[in-house]
């Protein structure tokens, strides 16, 4: 059976471990995206006993908006609704902010945030800097 928590139980390993088994950059770079996680508003993990196989993570302002930046679930757990879960006690969490958004990487992904009840924004558009190409 599967726990939940938003208890920052986890170390840098098992972040590191769980963001590059589904080959997302930030794993590269485990001190950051550890000290990123500790200092984020709301962290979700989803545990396996002592795995750590989910995760949602989510910034916010207290009050009007928060996003959601990171919902990923490692492989060998992925179709079991554990992604699904996590994101329902996100909006339950954030039902009295104004906003609640995600910016899916991958237009693929964007079936799934409807099916929980997020709308495309009709005239929104995804922008960003990337800067990690420049780092060491």
């Amino acid at each position: 059976m599967l726990k939940y928590t938003e208890e920052k139980i986890f170390t840098q390993e098992q972040v590191q471990e769980l963001f590059l088994s589904v080959n997302w950059i930030s794993g590269k770079y485990p001190e950051r995206l550890y000290k990123a996680l500790m200092n984020s508003s709301t962290v979700l993990t989803a545990w396996d006993d002592a795995k750590l196989v989910g995760l949602i993570r989510v910034l916010d302002d207290t009050e009007m908006l928060a996003q959601i930046h990171y919902v990923l679930v490692h492989p060998d757990y992925q179709g079991k609704g554990i992604a699904g879960k996590m994101l329902e006690h996100i909006k339950e969490k954030y039902k009295n902010f104004l906003y609640l958004e995600a910016m899916p990487a991958e237009k693929k992904n964007v079936p799934f945030y409807q099916k929980h009840g997020f709308a495309v924004m009709e005239n929104g558009a995804a922008i960003q800097i990337c800067n990690y190409g420049d780092m060491r």
